[in-house]
């Protein structure tokens, strides 16, 4: 299916590894010009490199934090109109919230809501004034089934959701659609640290951490980075103009309920 988008340009958060990197590679495998953002310049740069060298689109490597008025400063003089916007940040921290200071909420919520809301507010207008735009926000499979220990998250990214919800149904109508992809367990380093983390506490190893894992989950494996940016290629498509507001679950059926 030609998704009908090269040519475009994005703007592409956290996009050195993981899902972010997914995103941009189905992107750019789509004749998209990508502008890559990320905090570390050698991994970033080495992904930037790979990417042109596949698939032959501009590819433009910004190392800054997206978290930071300065970092998204840096971002948005590198891309200041791009016609796809890809939400990421990195998850805040596990634990208990009788620890947890308003310092760390205030860092979870600058990472995980306002940060995006940033973004989606330097970029929307343009993209309605030419008619054509596409957001995306990574989340978490934790908006619609929250894990206790992640309540940082839960709050954080549920913020997000509720704000994209409204405006969601404002944008559509000039062909600017914002819609939501919630990971469940995805092969990257972020998940491998994780388990890491819960084999060395439970006293086994990391390859029983992970057998165990996946018998959790219906697929019975874990997601890969591409089958995630393939995901987001399609909301970001020409096919996808009428799918606003909505959260897509992508978790191997890990989430049990009917809605």
């Amino acid at each position: 299916m030609d998704l009908g988008i090269s040519g475009k340009t994005a703007l592409v958060c956290g996009a050195s590894k993981g899902l972010g990197r997914g995103c941009a590679e189905a992107l750019a495998g789509e004749g998209v010009h990508v502008t890559l953002v990320a905090r570390t310049p050698d991994v970033l740069e080495a992904t930037a490199e790979e990417i042109r060298r596949k698939t032959g689109v501009k590819v433009t490597a910004v190392a800054c934090d997206i978290t930071t008025p300065d970092g998204r400063a840096k971002a948005l003089a590198a891309c200041p109109q791009p016609d796809i916007l890809v939400n990421n940040a990195g998850g805040p921290p596990p634990g208990d919230f009788r620890n947890w200071t308003r310092e760390d909420w205030i860092a979870a919520l600058d990472a995980n809501m306002l940060t995006p809301i940033e973004l989606i507010k330097a970029t929307v207008d343009g993209m309605i004034a030419r008619r054509f735009g596409r957001i995306v926000n990574i989340t978490s499979s934790a908006v619609k089934a929250p894990i206790d220990i992640l309540g940082l998250s839960n709050g954080a990214r549920s913020g997000l959701t509720g704000f994209v919800a409204g405006l969601a149904r404002k944008t559509v109508a000039h062909n600017v659609t914002i819609n939501n992809l919630l990971p469940g367990q995805f092969e990257t380093d972020r998940l491998m640290k994780t388990i890491g983390a819960s084999a060395a506490a439970a006293g086994k190893s990391v390859d029983e951490a992970m057998a165990a894992r996946r018998k959790q989950i219906p697929a019975q494996r874990f997601g890969s980075p591409a089958e995630f940016g393939a995901a987001c290629a399609y909301l970001c498509s020409v096919h996808a103009g009428y799918m606003t507001g909505q959260n897509v679950l992508l978790d191997g059926g890990n989430y049990p309920g009917t809605f």
